[in-house]
């Protein structure tokens, strides 16, 4: 899953030079990099603009935790971000700027399922976040480095390549036509959003879309006439679809699988040049179902909404969006909530050290997730299955402060009753 996960690292770090990382300061890359690790070793010595070398570290990943790396780019660098696992791993990565906006995410890219994205980053601080696809421990390697040094993967694509785009804040709106096949780096596109019609004007509300079985369609052609910033949404669960975009040259850009449930999305949060793109589909449950493919204008304040309601990061305090503020939490409390695929939030206060327990009872109604995380938005449990149920369990060791709790149903559109259960445990004095 790609996912935009703010996860607490347990990991050991590996530099070149065999230092010790120093972590970076409260608040990089929007919370996600308060526990990462400078990837040089040190701040002064993580800048992938003028580095002599690739920068690597080893990380281990336990449970459903990540591993974060930190880099610098000094001035517009073309930029490959790697990850590969020992011994079966199978990472997942997400990159995020320096104020948590994500900029690639990737799953197998790398081949052999090994992470691995490329893109043209402008001058910042940056964050590399490694997670384990199925949420397992795993032992990885991170590496970052400039396009035209040594790759850690063979790449899909046999080798590494260097993308045309450019990262830039414009915040325009998709002007989308549709084009013919020549020049696509898909293999013989020929079908285009919005049906073989030219769009006029702006892209606005929904978009342009077409509907399609992977079996019938693998790749969708689309064009733009400015730099833009979009997003490429592939909509079904039941078919569960891959999506992975491609510039005119046959340049990976990017790939997603799972952000919103089931369904793929990618945010170009830094824009796409003017030419032409194609977005490549696979399907990991079964091609023959219909997928919604569609490329929309970027809307920051929707892609936090998303992230909100899919239980993938943790909501401001500030009422801006729902939360049950169940104040000082007490030994046992009980809560009823009727759950859909949406995130419904609680929050609370901890006034003690000890050991909390959050667990689901919906007697085999509905199928539900827990996601807890504490008042800096850092992930500190996740679960799906528990006790060979469809219910879900945490035990998570909790220290004074403020801490919040999402649960949902794992499939759009199910909605399910349960009753939310919490327990606290203290150290006897």
């Amino acid at each position: 899953m790609t996912n935009y996960k703010l996860r607490t690292a347990l990991a050991t770090g590996f530099t070149l030079g065999l230092a010790l990382p120093a972590a970076a300061q409260t608040g990089l890359c929007g919370g996600a990099g308060d526990n990462g690790q400078w990837i040089g070793g040190s701040e002064a010595a993580s800048d992938v603009s003028n580095a002599s070398e690739y920068m690597e570290q080893m990380a281990l990943v336990l449970l459903r935790n990540e591993y974060v790396a930190l880099f610098n780019v000094s001035s517009p660098t073309s930029v490959r971000v790697e990850a590969q696992g020992r011994g079966g791993g199978d990472p997942v990565i997400d990159l995020r700027d320096a104020t948590g906006n994500i900029v690639l995410s990737d799953d197998d890219s790398g081949g052999n399922g090994a992470s691995r994205g490329e893109t043209e980053l402008a001058a910042g601080t940056y964050c590399l976040s490694m997670t384990s696809y199925d949420g397992s421990p795993m032992t990885g390697f991170v590496r970052v480095g400039r396009t035209e040094q040594a790759a850690l993967t063979a790449g899909t694509g046999g080798g590494a390549t260097t993308p045309t785009t450019t990262t830039t804040t414009t915040t325009t709106t998709p002007d989308v036509t549709t084009t013919d096949a020549t020049g696509f780096g898909c293999s013989a596109v020929s079908n285009f959003l919005g049906n073989g019609q030219p769009i006029d004007g702006q892209l606005t509300g929904a978009g342009v879309s077409n509907t399609a079985a992977v079996n019938q369609v693998d790749a969708w052609g689309f064009s733009i006439a400015s730099q833009t910033q979009l997003s490429i949404l592939a909509e079904n669960p039941s078919a569960d679809p891959v999506i992975t975009l491609y510039d005119a040259a046959g340049n990976y850009l990017a790939e997603n699988d799972d952000f919103d449930g089931l369904n793929s999305r990618i945010d170009m949060i830094g824009g796409l040049a003017p030419g032409d793109y194609c977005i490549e589909m696979r399907a990991l449950s079964d091609e023959s179902q219909p997928v919604t493919v569609s490329v929309i204008g970027y809307d920051a304040a929707q892609q936090q909404a998303l992230s909100y309601n899919s239980g993938e990061a943790s909501p401001p305090l500030d009422g801006s969006h729902p939360v049950t503020m169940l104040g000082a939490l007490g030994n046992r409390v009980r809560q009823d909530v009727v759950t859909t695929s949406d995130a419904t939030w609680f929050a609370f206060d901890i006034d003690a050290a000890g050991l909390l327990l959050v667990e689901t009872v919906s007697n085999n109604e509905g199928d539900s997730v827990l996601y807890m995380y504490d008042d800096f938005g850092r992930q500190v449990g996740y679960n799906d299955d528990a006790n060979n149920s469809l219910d879900s369990m945490l035990t998570v060791r909790v220290n004074p402060g403020t801490y919040l709790v999402a649960v949902k149903q794992l499939s759009d559109g199910q909605q399910a009753p349960l009753r939310l259960l919490f327990e606290r445990w203290m150290p006897a004095q």
